[in-house]
């Protein structure tokens, strides 16, 4: 661990977990600090579930990320929806409309029935993948990006 805090080429969380490890060491060197010293002098919070972290799942789970799969979104486009999108985005504004809108484009992906439900925003964003075909073929007021920004 002493190597790698040297080097400097690990990520920052992953630098953090280790400090708070040297810390917490009791060797010959010294007693380890208390959760509490440890947490002041790293300005951290993570110094309990770190020791836990050790105890359960050994030297690399503790220096290790973990993500909840409870966490996780599921995505709202996935690739045939995108490529949907991205075609409806291709084809001329709706009739009476000089120009398209996201909201437009909103109401016409659920209408269609690409996607469930989704906001004028996630719409943007997927367009931002995409957006000089986008922002040609839907012919977007000037100054506004397909996230819906305006520049």
């Amino acid at each position: 661990m002493n190597a790698m805090m040297k080097k400097g080429k690990h990520p920052a969380r992953q630098q953090q977990k280790a400090r708070i490890l040297l810390k917490a060491d009791v060797s010959d060197a010294g007693e380890g600090w208390s959760d509490s010293q440890i947490a002041a002098a790293l300005s951290t919070s993570t110094v309990a579930r770190t020791r836990q972290r050790l105890v359960e799942e050994g030297m690399d789970g503790a220096l290790t990320r973990h993500h909840s799969p409870n966490s996780a979104r599921r995505r709202i486009f996935d690739g045939e929806a995108e490529a949907k999108l991205i075609a409806l985005t291709r084809s001329p504004p709706p009739k009476g409309r000089a120009r398209g809108t996201l909201v437009l484009l909103e109401d016409q992906v659920v209408e269609r029935g690409i996607v469930a439900r989704a906001s004028d925003n996630t719409i943007g964003r997927m367009l931002k993948k995409h957006s000089q075909s986008a922002r040609r073929s839907w012919r977007f007021p000037a100054g506004e990006s397909p996230a819906g920004v305006r520049q």
